[in-house]
This record gives structure tokens, sequence and C-alpha cells, in this order.
């Protein structure tokens, strides 16, 4: 190692054109350069890379850099490359090298060029290579992305568990671990993990008070997000989703709507994926659709959003995904997305992995339900979380998220609360959150009646109040310091310190609560479209009653019945969004180009006119088009059905049920596309019958299910229905 009277200014200036180092960096390198093992806490944004790629600059040997992601280390050696004068003072060693690189690599590190040695865990146990390490100048190891040590982190990788063993093998040199995303249990872990006990542990602030933090529910979660980008228009944006499939689907929907966006997930081949990355990185995209695959190591600092269509899985991938905001300490808007389903489906996912997995992995989600729906401060459950107190009125930041800005109503829930901790205490604080609020409720289950709770004094004691008010007490009270939660056995709720000197009439300062949001979606919707019809001016039923007047006339003129023109879910979409052209009829709630050419002029020479005779201003941001056809098969079922194939085996080709084929093939007819099915019908149906429902269709106001089963619904299923209804419409309308 260099010695310590090195002047770091001076080399942090001729590598990195820094004057100055940033919080503990200069500490860090110092500890490391005098031969100590360091571990590193800082956000992401904080300069971790410097702590080890200077020091390894001007030490003597090279220094080994243990990374989990090829495309990070990539991008790590090529930013290292450019601060030196030659090109090889960095260089990768993994699996994508053939025999003739490797060897490469292994000359300029024997010269002495090389400095910095990115490699996987996975390549640092092949044999040759640590031969090859034992017989040269090791300056130190760092471990970047340290939280992949622990099976308490947010992205364990088993071979990480070794790393300890093989350093050991390597050479007797110092070790800098460094994260941005470690709960206390988690630091813990990999300081065991890796023998580091005696390190210096330099922990940054978790706190971005540059950050807005907003959670919304997930309710025309389409077309918030258009609005919201289209309210920032050529700014920077980064939205995660939980699938490769949605990251697709989405970043289409963007880009039909006018959006500059491209997608990234490990599914698409490396060439595009680089390209995708390089295109957000030089501006010439704005928004990245992206899974978790991006993103670790991208140092783009003027990312000024990040949405999460999804929820991420913990609260370490979450605060890790939305720290890519703001990193130049400008503006950083972080907008998350929640419904309690997605939660159950990830519960669901979990129920089939191994017992110690599960149990991790649901305590790790139950902490995610708790910052979603806290009505407290979302930077103070957040620091909490990360073992970092924060003052939620005069904290730097403190009025940085969407409680913060709209304060729920305090209830003084002192007397329960003392309740509660007095129940912890007399249970032998041997229980979960869950359990503890099915005492209160005086509900019955497996763990109640195991301990035989139920003839407890406290069962049923809070019936009187609902469970998400003994959660928010149970939760406010843990990140106020008065329970304190055990990792170690998934949850179980302890006293602290403070909870005792409350018990002891010690501490008697009044304690508020803000009872947690209920996520009920459905009344949710209800309740926004009520207030959206409201604000906008829409549903305008004056515009409605004439629109719907035209499709009589417009249906007259063509022979055909009035909803085979429009139905009302799309005359209902017009009175909001107003079309004026052909072009934005089309992208009216289940129109398509094929009905707005065929009926779309009257109408959207009908709404000018009424916008301007009105003075009505249109709200252009709400619309939205969709991505060519609601049906994901159309192509395929066209074609199939012109080939006159038998409908079951087109489902059974898509692995559709019936159900789900007559799906996609109304939402093709209702587009304005033909499809041709008589073939099926002549060979399936009464003749007799298809001539009945074809005169009453068109006779009749409405094509309602409801209505036809009324009428057909002793003759015909509603499978057989609605097939006849996609003829009709496929016949008459289109």
């Amino acid at each position: 190692m260099k010695k310590q009277n090195t002047d770091l200014s001076k080399e942090l200036k001729k590598y990195f054109g820094f004057t100055t180092f940033k919080g503990h960096q200069k500490e860090i390198i110092e500890t490391l350069l005098a031969g100590n093992d360091v571990f590193v806490l800082m956000p992401t944004g904080g300069g971790k890379s410097l702590c080890y790629q200077l020091p390894a600059l001007i030490s003597e040997g090279t220094a080994i850099v243990v990374s989990p992601l090829i495309a990070l280390m990539k991008n790590q050696v090529d930013t290292v490359n450019n601060l030196s004068s030659g090109n090889n003072v960095a260089h990768v060693l993994n699996s994508s090298l053939n025999k003739t690189q490797t060897n490469q690599v292994f000359t300029d590190i024997r010269s002495g060029k090389t400095k910095l040695l990115y490699v996987a865990p996975e390549s640092l146990i092949k044999e040759e290579y640590l031969e090859f390490f034992k017989n040269v100048k090791i300056s130190f190891v760092a471990i970047d992305e340290a939280h992949c040590i622990s099976e308490w982190g947010h992205d364990f990788r088993p071979e990480y568990r070794n790393l300890k063993l093989i350093i050991d093998k390597i050479a007797n040199v110092p070790v800098i671990a460094l994260t941005a995303t470690a709960t206390p249990k988690v630091q813990d872990d990999i300081q065991k993990t890796l023998g580091m006990n005696n390190a210096e542990v330099f922990k940054s602030s978790f706190n971005r008070p540059n950050l807005f933090y907003e959670v919304r529910p997930k309710i025309n979660i389409d077309r918030e997000i258009v609005r919201f980008i289209n309210e920032r228009k050529g700014k920077s944006g980064i939205i995660y989703c939980l699938s490769r499939r949605k990251v697709e689907e989405f970043s289409q929907l963007l880009q039909v709507n006018g959006i500059d966006a491209l997608p990234y997930h490990a599914g698409l081949d490396q060439k595009t994926r680089v390209a995708n990355q390089d295109k957000f990185l030089m501006e010439e995209c704005d928004i990245i659709v992206a899974t978790i695959a991006f993103g670790m190591g991208i140092d783009k600092p003027d990312v000024r959003f990040v949405i999460h269509y999804d929820f991420p899985k913990s609260l370490e991938s979450y605060y890790q995904e939305t720290g890519r905001a703001g990193r130049d300490g400008g503006e950083g808007y972080c907008l998350a997305f929640y419904d309690p389903r997605d939660i159950e489906k990830l519960e669901k996912f979990l129920a089939q992995k191994p017992v110690s997995e599960r149990e991790i992995g649901l305590q790790l989600l139950n902490e995610v339900v708790g910052y979603a729906e806290t009505s407290m401060s979302r930077r103070q459950y957040l620091l909490y979380y990360f073992g970092e107190s924060f003052d939620p009125v005069n904290g730097d930041g403190a009025n940085m998220d969407d409680n913060a800005l709209n304060p729920p109503k305090l209830i003084d829930a002192t007397e329960d609360m003392k309740m509660v901790m007095n129940m912890v205490k007399i249970l032998g604080e041997k229980f979960r959150t869950k359990d503890l609020i099915s005492v209160l409720a005086g509900k019955e289950n497996s763990v109640t009646k195991s301990y035989k709770l139920e003839t407890t004094e406290f069962f049923g004691t809070g019936k009187g109040k609902s469970d998400n008010y003994w959660k928010s007490i149970i939760r406010q009270a843990t990140v106020q310091e008065f329970l304190t939660k055990d990792i170690e056995t998934y949850g179980i709720l302890k006293i602290s310190e403070k909870g005792h000197l409350l018990l002891d009439g010690i501490y008697n300062e009044p304690f508020f609560i803000a009872e947690d949001r209920e996520y009920d979606l459905e009344l949710m919707k209800s309740l926004l479209e009520k207030t959206e019809t409201k604000s906008s001016g829409g549903l305008d039923e004056t515009l409605f009653k004439h629109l719907k007047e035209l499709t009589r006339k417009v249906g007259k003129k063509h022979g055909v019945p009035s909803f085979a023109v429009f139905m009302d879910p799309s005359l209902e979409d017009m009175t909001v969004q107003y079309p004026t052209t052909i072009e934005e009829m089309a992208k009216i709630y289940g129109v398509g180009e094929g009905k707005a050419k065929k009926f779309g002029k009257e109408f959207a020479e009908y709404i000018a006119q009424y916008v301007a005779e009105n003075d009505i201003q249109r709200t252009r941001d709400m619309v939205m088009k969709q991505v060519a056809n609601k049906s994901s098969h159309k192509v395929f079922i066209i074609q199939s059905t012109d080939k006159k194939i038998d409908l079951e085996d087109i489902a059974r080709a898509k692995n559709l049920t019936m159900t789900e084929l007559l799906k996609e093939m109304e939402a093709i007819v209702y587009q304005g596309t033909k499809l041709n099915i008589n073939y099926y019908i002549e060979e399936y149906f009464d003749e007799d019958i298809v001539e009945g429902f074809m005169e009453f269709m068109n006779e009749s106001d409405s094509d309602s299910m409801k209505v036809l089963t009324s009428e057909f619904g002793d003759e015909l299923s509603d499978e057989e229905l609605r097939m006849l209804r996609i003829k009709f419409i496929s016949d008459v309308a289109n």
C-alpha cells in the first residue's frame, strides 16, 4: 500500500478533477491506505466507487473489485480507463472473455499496468485464477454491492458467502466492503460473514432531502403516468416494472402516446440492451422502462423522476431504485403505485420457497406494505428502516412527501398505546404484529389457539376499533422506538429501553397517531371517477345526449343499430376527451382506426363545433392512445379465422380458454376490424336461431349481454351469444 503521507487532494484533482472530497471519502481512503479493513454504508450517488478507485490508482499492485453484474463492471472499467492516459488501468475478468483476452489481462497485471481488476465472485473460485493472484501484488480487495452477502439483503447471491475463504487464500490484504442499502441486520451479517469484526465503519446519512416521495393507489395507472410525464416534457425518468412483459407493453404504450421511451430487461439481447442504455445516458431518449436489471452503477445525475409501476419486493430495492433520481442534488420525484393485490401475488410466489427464504421474504414485504400504507412521514419511516432517526417536523427534507404536504388528522392514542405495550410485556414478548392484532380483535387463529391467548385479559379488548387502527399504533410505536422488531425471529416485537420508561411512568409525553391508509381500490376508483367527472366538466351530459342522437342518425344512414356505431362507454369518453379529429377519435375507448374512419368524421366535426360554441378548454393530456389494439393476439386471430381454422384450435394454439379467446375477438371487432367467423357459425349453429338473432340485433337499441340473455338465454349459452354478437358487429358495424 502507499504511504499515508500521499497528498490525496492532489491525487483527487489529478484523476477525478475534483478539488474536495465528499462526506467521509477522505477518511475512508486514509483508513484503507493504512492497511485497515473498512465497511462503507453510503447511499446511491454518495460517491462509493471513488473510495476504492482512487486508492487503487495510487497504490502499488492491483486491487481486486468483486462486483455482481457484468454490465456494471463494463461501465466501471470504461470510467476508470477514461481517468487515466492508459487503456489497461482497469480490466474485467469474467466468463465473457476468451483465452487470448484472459492472457492479455494477466500480462497487464504482471507488468503493473492494471490497477483495478473487476471480477465476478464465481470467477474467483477458478483454481487457475487463484494460483495467479497468489503470485502477483494485490493492493486490497473491494467488495461492491456487499449486501449481496446477506440472506437478509434484497439481492442475496449465495456465491458471495464464500468470499472470506477465497480472499484468505489469495493474500493477507485489507478489505473494503461497500453498499448503498443495508439495514442494521444486513450490516451485521456482512461484517460477520467477511470476518470484518474490527473494521472501521463509515456510515453516511441515508437521507436524500432533495427527493420527494409519493404513493398513489394503482387506479388508471397508465393514464396517470402518461399525464405525469407530459407535465415534465423533456425531463429524464426511469419507470420500474416487476415483469419483462409489462416493461415491453408499457414502453410501447408510451411510444404510441408520443413519449420517447425504450425498454430494458435481461430478456433483451445484449446489443439492444446496451444500445437502449447508451441512448438514455446520451439523452437520445427521455424514459427508460425497466426491470431491476437496470440501474446498478448507472451514473446519470439528472434523472428527474423514478416511477414504480409495481412496488418492489423490499424497501432496500425501493430505496436503491429511487436513489437514482436527483443525484446532482436537483429535483428528484419518486412516485410509486400501490395495489394490495400485487402484494398478495408476491406472497403467493413466496409460498413456493423454502421456509427460511419464505419467512425472510414475507418480513421484507411487510415493511413494504408498512411504507405504502403509512400516514406518517415516509422519509421518517424509510430512514428508521435503515437504522437512522429523523425529525419529521424540522429534519432536512421534512416537507418532501405526500403525507407531509397533506397531513392527516392526528388522534391521541396514548392510553391505547400503553395497553398495547403492557400486552406485549405480559404476553412475554413472543408475538408478531398480526398475532397481537388478532388478540385485540378477539379473532382466533392457529397462534392464539396454540398459546391459549383467548383466555388472556387482552383477548377482544380492541374490538371497538379497526385492525388498521391497532396496526398504526404498533407501527408508529416501533418507529418512535417504544418497541423493537426482532429481525432474527421474523418480526417478533420486544419492548425497548424507551418503552420500559413509558411503562414505569417515567416517560409521560402524549402519543399521537394518524391511522394508516386503507387501500380499498374499488371504492377509491369510484370516488376518483366522481371527482374527475366534477372537476373536468365531464361527463358532459348535454354533449352525451347530442352524441347519442347522432349515433341514431349515423346508424340509420349506414343501415345499422346505434350501438353498432359507437357504444355508450365510447360516447362517455368522448364527452371527457372532446376529440375533434379522426386521429383523436381513434384514441377514444373502444373505437380504433377502423371505426374512426367509418363513423368518426361526423362526430369529430360535431364535437369541434360544440367545443367552440361552449368555449371548452380541452384536457389534451387526458387523451391517451392504447397500443394498436386491446387484443394481444390480433394478427394471429385474423389470419387464423381467414384460414377458417376452428375456434377451439385457435384458442389451443395460444393457450387460451374459449372465454379468453372471445374476449380477444370482441376487442378486435369493437375496434372496427372485420373478423370472419361465418364458417364456424354455419357449422355449429342452427340457421333459424342465427337469423332470429340478427333480426333482433338490427331492431335493438342495445347489445348488452343482459338484454341478449333475457331474449335468448333459454336457447343459447353466454359463449354462444357472444359468438353471434361478434358476427353481428363484424358483419354490420365494420
